[in-house]
């Protein structure tokens, strides 16, 4: 048994911030019923790489059931909201506005249903001039800085995970799965409101930290990081990348002794400090990339873990699809989707106490006429 079953999550959503969460929730248990409109999730279309639906959409839809209702017919609105009567949490990311006319925002929501838990997922939550603002991953990571600290010094970029959306979607989860506890102790439900801007602004905050206490932005340093030095990607001998480098003083003194064999640098006092190495960068990088340069990646690799560094190989996608860290620890799933199985991950998260099984990803409207039949007598009203 799931530690979520039982829990019924209404997901008025789209794209992949309010879905990303409902699936975590499907993931444990959760039945999740996401509602549709005639058209669908456009999430379903970016691409057709999983049969029928897009690489996206399988990515955040798995385990749960596809409902359509048409939320401008009052015939179909009475269906959802019979449904919201019996569920246990809502979750929505409509347009700006859509939500509050229909009635189902947080507040309205559990206005009506007082032990329900609604969340309202927006772009830069409420109280603020952009709160009708639509908002997508991109442009709330332009907006709150994330695009200034990726990429390299005058060519900022976009990170290639939509983190803000999927740190949305974690973000929601978590306080749901805390309003449910606090519910247990009260009995009452909670409106919870989720601004993407709040999102990334928290999780970009060593960089807002770092550049009131100095004045100046942190300086985007591609495949390294800002704050240490050495640590980057270092191409071996035979043609292959190398990610390794020091967070520590310990970890500078073994990589110098014990690494590059070159103790000498650990008593220069140019490098004393981690501060030293950071404006040193370039320096060190040329050290450690001769020292990748004479070795191949086998090589390289082994000599690291003996040294007690951490290392990583840059991979592509089509490589990660055959890491043999997912293959030996069974980390992938079959799943069923529309027009055809696949391969999904297993949610990180793994327990002793339940035994998890992957869900299907659902056509759309495949649900409809079940879920209309089983919620046609409940009354309105928790």
């Amino acid at each position: 048994m799931l530690p979520l079953e039982g829990l019924l999550v209404v997901g008025l959503e789209q794209a992949v911030s309010a879905p990303h969460c409902t699936r975590q929730l499907a993931d444990l248990g959760a039945r999740v019923i996401k509602i549709e409109s005639p058209t669908g999730d456009f999430c379903r279309y970016y691409d057709d790489a999983v049969g029928e639906v897009s690489a996206y959409f399988a990515w955040a839809n798995r385990g749960k059931e596809s409902v359509v209702l048409d939320l401008k017919s009052p015939d179909d609105r009475a269906v959802l909201e019979r449904i919201l009567a019996a569920a246990d949490v809502l979750v929505q990311n409509l347009a700006p506005g859509a939500a509050e006319r229909l009635g189902v925002d947080a507040a309205g929501a559990t206005g009506r249903h007082p032990r329900l838990i609604a969340v309202d997922i927006s772009g830069y939550g409420t109280g603020g001039e952009r709160e009708r603002s639509r908002a997508y991953d991109l442009l709330v990571q332009s907006e709150g800085g994330s695009c200034a600290i990726t990429g390299t010094a005058g060519n900022p970029a976009k990170p290639g995970v939509p983190f803000v959306d999927v740190g949305t979607g974690m973000t929601a989860a978590t306080a749901i799965l805390a309003a449910v506890i606090d519910r247990g102790r009260t009995g009452r439900g909670t409106a919870i409101t989720i601004g993407m801007f709040d999102v990334v602004t928290d999780w970009v905050s060593w960089a807002l930290h770092q550049a009131a206490a100095t004045g100046t932005d942190p300086v985007p340093v591609g495949m390294a990081s800002p704050l240490v030095a050495p640590y980057g990607a270092y191409r071996t001998a035979d043609d292959q990348t190398i990610v390794l480098g020091t967070t520590s003083d310990a970890e500078w003194r073994r990589l110098c002794n014990d690494l590059l064999g070159m103790p000498e640098l650990v008593a220069d006092p140019r490098y004393a400090m981690n501060a030293d190495r950071v404006a040193r960068r370039a320096e060190l990088d040329e050290h450690v990339g001769a020292w990748a340069a004479s070795c191949t990646f086998a090589e390289a690799s082994a000599a690291a873990e003996a040294a007690g560094i951490g290392w990583g190989r840059y991979n592509t996608p089509t490589e990660v699809l055959h890491h043999s860290e997912l293959e030996r620890r069974g980390r992938w799933a079959t799943t069923a989707a529309p027009g055809r199985t696949f391969r999904s991950l297993r949610p990180a998260a793994d327990s002793d106490s339940w035994s998890w099984q992957a869900g299907a990803v659902p056509a759309l409207g495949e649900h409809t006429d079940a879920v209309r039949a089983e919620f046609a007598d409940v009354a309105s009203g928790n």
